[in-house]
């Protein structure tokens, strides 16, 4: 199957409010509890409409729709959707600080088949182009994996507290771009 890969439009929103939520609570059942998983959907996981608004967020689009998103971001919030508690859209400064790796999600019907890859590539190439040297990101123990093949490594484990009182244990992870 044909998956091309664009940047995102506000058009988009609609599918990936729909899109997010069911690659979160089928691909993430395996590492999270539901009270987890349902405690972060809305702030941690959800659509953060300044990176379709910076150009930095990409979707994956096959004949059936949006199958796969993601992106990177130039502002310093490091996870979450519009709603997320502390969201900071202030510029980071590409000479010192690290552009984010930021909310990608795959369709679990469309997983393992490098649609996460393809976009961290444009994710990657397009930071690289706006003058950073280096990525940093917040992954969830699902998402892991995918960053360590990228080539990125642990920084250090951590919790995000949850608005049902739950708790999402996550990684933050570092990569320098040559």
């Amino acid at each position: 199957m044909q998956v091309a890969i664009r940047k995102a439009t506000l058009s988009d929103i609609s599918a990936l409010q729909i899109l997010i939520p069911e690659s979160v609570r089928a691909l993430l059942a395996k590492y999270h509890s539901a009270e987890q998983i349902e405690g972060s959907l809305g702030t941690v996981f959800g659509v953060d409409t300044q990176l379709i608004h910076d150009g930095t967020y990409f979707v994956a689009e096959a004949v059936t729709g949006i199958v796969g998103c993601g992106g990177w971001s130039k502002r310093k919030t490091a996870f979450g959707s519009d709603n997320v508690p502390g969201k900071n859209d202030a510029l980071l400064d590409p000479g010192t600080e690290p552009a984010r790796v930021r909310a990608f999600f795959v369709h679990p019907d469309f997983t393992r088949r490098g649609i996460g890859s393809e976009i961290m590539k444009a994710s990657e190439s397009a930071a690289r182009l706006d003058g950073f040297t280096r990525l940093e990101l917040v992954a969830t123990l699902a998402g892991a994996p995918l960053y360590s093949k990228h080539g990125f490594t642990t920084a250090e484990h951590f919790e995000v507290p949850l608005p049902n009182g739950a708790a999402l244990p996550v990684i933050r992870m570092l990569k320098g771009l040559p």
